[in-house]
């Protein structure tokens, strides 16, 4: 939900060209102009609902519809008066979203199929490329967390986050303290979010400080598709593959797969071209990450070596037969 949310502010401006710039025109094609649902809940800038973003949503698209369907009047009601404040000074929820505050079962199912329609075109045919950059920061995050504990992971985060122990500072668009008090932070990467880190509006609520992920290589986001997976032939690029598994550097790669670290480093690229691994930058190294499609190449050539295997026993102890 967070992406799909944050999408939406990167699908109105002209920011961040080379990352959404294509992704940017080919959405706007796709959807048709059909937001206009979406544009009075969620502004050009500023203040947009927390009810958009449940805890939920992490599980994926159907349960964060489901809690935002479950949202409590009162707070929906609240919510929308707080989107009203903010946009014109006012307390008065705008006439378009009237009704949704009113509550009702036909306008939650209004504002379900209008995210659910916009989640189809804007965000679904990019989710692989999406999800392996969010995979990729936080691998990073897990590799910081192992190598120096919780200190390391978060003076690992972005340069507009700063740990200052006990206090982690954020470049923010308003001045605003957030009291964990005892509670867990969730720190979700994003690929959408961009510039400075979101926070939700309602201290009450399960604290999440959402941040953009750095972009590496290749980092325009597409669609599926082309002829690079062509290239993905032979068996030291197979091995190189494998050697990935949760994540390494180039050094790894050429250790785990048994090559030198340039041919790690040339299929290494091959690889991430044709977007079965991602790469980020971790100090003087870079670490590869598989991506969903990489993990699903793996898993199918995995479940065939797996068959060939039970076949093979099944054949060889069968019963002779005349």
């Amino acid at each position: 939900m967070w992406e799909t949310i944050l999408s939406f502010h990167r699908l109105r401006d002209r920011r961040g060209p080379v990352v959404y710039g294509e992704w940017r025109a080919d959405a706007r094609m796709r959807l048709g102009g059909e937001t206009r649902l979406l544009a009075a809940l969620v502004p050009s800038r500023g203040y947009f609902p927390d009810f958009l973003t449940p805890a939920e949503g992490v599980h994926g698209l159907d349960e964060g519809l489901q809690a935002i369907r479950a949202t409590e009047p009162g707070r929906l009601r609240d919510e929308l008066s707080l989107l009203a404040a903010d946009r014109s000074g006012g307390r008065t929820v705008p006439h378009s979203l009237r009704a949704l505050a009113d509550g009702g079962a036909e306008p939650f199912d209004r504002l379900v199929g209008a995210l659910r329609s916009y989640h189809r075109a804007a965000i679904e045919p990019y989710w692989p490329h999406i999800r392996a950059r969010v995979e990729a920061d936080r691998a990073r995050r897990g590799r910081a967390l192992l190598d120096g504990g919780a200190e390391e992971l978060l003076a690992s985060l972005p340069p507009m986050l700063r740990w200052r122990a006990p206090v982690l500072e954020a470049d923010y668009p308003v001045d605003r303290d957030v009291h964990l008090d005892g509670r867990g932070l969730l720190l979700q990467p994003s690929f959408f979010c961009r510039g400075t880190p979101v926070v939700l509006r309602d201290p009450a609520l399960p604290p999440v400080l959402v941040y953009p992920v750095t972009h590496g290589e290749a980092p325009t986001v597409r669609a599926p598709g082309g002829s690079s997976l062509a290239k993905l032939v032979g068996q030291t690029r197979s091995a190189v593959l494998h050697a990935i598994g949760d994540g390494g550097t180039t050094s790894e790669l050429a250790r785990r797969a048994g090559v030198s670290l340039a041919s790690a480093s040339q299929h290494a690229g091959v690889l991430r071209e044709a977007g079965l691994i991602a790469t980020l930058r971790h100090g003087n190294a870079v670490l590869h990450t598989l991506t969903p499609l990489g993990a699903a190449l793996l898993g199918g050539a995995q479940r065939q070596m797996d068959l060939r295997c039970y076949t093979g026993r099944y054949a060889g102890n069968r019963p002779a037969t005349s």
